[in-house]
C-alpha cells in the first residue's frame, strides 16, 4: 500500500501496537487458566519417551511448532518438525514407536493431520493435542488434549493468527522449561547442541584449549636462583613473570614485573634469592576450568597471567589475558 493510502497517524500506530499487545497479554492471561493435570501428564509423557517428540502443524501452526521443536531439541529433548503435508506423501514413516506426537491446530480440524491419525494411532505412538478448546476432531483423538482458551486475535478482523500463536508459542516455552528443571539440564548440556554459537565458546571453551602447554618454554626458576638469573628468564619467557619451584619442581611463588619494580625500588642486591623475594601463593587454576571463569579470575585480582597447576602443585602451563581475550573470552 502507498504511502498516500496510510489513514493512520504515527499516535495512532502507537496506539494500536498497544492495543494488539494487549489483546495477546490477555489471551496469556487466559493460557495459565488453562495449565492443569493435562500439562503435567504431557510432561510425564515427553520424560518417558524413549524416541524423539515430533511436533506437527500446518499454517501458521506449523511455523510455531518448528520453533517448539527446535527449542525442545536445544534442551536436551530429541525433538524434531513434521510437516503434515509432506507427512502423507511418506514423511510419516520417520517416526517410529517410541516416540511422541505434538499436533498443533488451533481449530483442531486440520485436515491434513487427521489424514495421518490412523497411522498413528495403529503404531501406539502418544498423541499430544494443543487446540483452542477441546471441540474438535483432534482434541478427541488425542491421549493428552491441551488448550489454550477461546481468546480474541490480535488482528481487527478476528483472523489473522495472532493471539493464539502467541499463546501456543508461551506453551510450547512452557513445556520445554518444565523439562529443562526435570532433567537437571545444565549450562554445560545446552552448549553441547550450541558450539558454534558465542554462548556455547563461552561454556565449552576450557583453560587446557587455550594454554602455553610447551613447559620447556615456560620461565621457570628455582627458589635459591639469584634475581640477576630471574632478569634473565623473565626476558626469554616474554610473559612478564617467572615462576619460582623448590626442588621438588613444585610450584612456591612467581616473581612478576612488579615484584622487579618493588625490588629496584628497595635497591636489593642482584644476588638475592628468589625464595626471599618473590610473592607466594600466586594465583592459579586448573586446566579444566571455564576459560570464562579463568578470565574473571584475572580481572577479579588485577593480574594478566595465571598458573595452570596439577593437584600436586606442579606447574602444566601458563595462560594470559591475552590469550583469553584472543580467542573470544568474554
Amino acid at each position: 500500500m502507498s504511502n498516500s493510502n496510510r489513514s493512520l497517524t504515527h499516535e495512532q500506530f502507537i496506539l494500536t501496537a498497544i492495543e494488539a499487545i494487549t489483546t495477546e497479554k490477555s489471551a496469556l492471561a487466559l493460557l495459565i487458566e488453562q495449565i492443569d493435570d493435562r500439562f503435567a501428564q504431557a510432561c510425564d509423557t515427553i520424560l518417558e519417551c524413549k524416541g524423539r517428540v515430533v511436533v506437527t502443524g500446518m499454517g501458521k501452526s506449523g511455523l510455531i511448532g518448528r520453533k517448539i521443536a527446535a527449542t525442545f531439541a536445544s534442551t536436551g529433548t530429541p525433538s524434531f518438525f513434521m510437516h503434515p503435508g509432506e507427512a502423507g506423501h511418506g514423511d510419516l514413516g520417520m517416526v517410529v514407536k517410541g516416540d511422541v506426537l505434538i499436533a498443533i491446530s488451533n481449530s483442531g480440524e486440520s485436515d491434513e493431520i487427521r489424514t495421518l491419525l490412523p497411522v498413528v494411532k495403529r503404531l501406539g505412538i502418544p498423541l499430544i493435542s494443543i487446540s483452542r478448546d477441546k471441540r474438535g476432531m483432534l482434541p478427541h483423538a488425542a491421549d493428552i488434549a491441551l488448550t489454550l482458551g477461546h481468546s480474541q486475535e490480535a488482528c481487527p478482523l478476528n483472523l489473522a493468527p495472532t493471539s493464539s500463536t502467541t499463546a501456543t508459542l508461551a506453551l510450547g516455552d512452557a513445556l520445554a522449561v518444565a523439562l529443562v528443571h526435570a532433567r537437571n539440564f545444565t549450562s554445560e548440556d545446552f552448549a553441547l547442541s550450541h558450539p558454534a554459537g558465542a554462548l556455547g565458546r563461552q561454556l565449552l571453551t576450557r583453560v587446557e584449549d587455550l594454554m602455553h602447554t610447551r613447559l620447556e618454554n615456560l620461565p621457570v626458576i628455582d627458589e635459591q636462583a639469584p634475581l640477576r638469573t630471574a632478569l634473565f628468564t623473565m626476558t626469554n619467557g616474554r610473559l612478564g613473570m617467572t615462576v619460582v619451584t623448590d626442588e621438588a619442581q613444585k610450584v612456591v611463588g612467581v616473581f612478576t614485573d612488579g615484584d622487579l619494580r618493588r625490588s629496584l625500588e628497595k635497591e636489593i642486591d642482584l644476588d638475592t634469592t628468589m625464595g626471599k623475594i618473590m610473592t607466594r601463593n600466586p594465583r592459579h587454576v586448573s586446566k579444566t576450568m571455564r576459560a570464562s571463569d579463568a578470565l574473571s579470575v584475572m580481572n577479579e585480582n588485577a593480574i594478566g597471567q595465571l598458573l595452570v597447576m596439577d593437584e600436586n602443585a606442579h606447574l602444566e602451563a601458563i595462560i594470559t589475558v591475552h590469550d583469553l581475550l584472543n580467542a573470544g573470552v568474554k
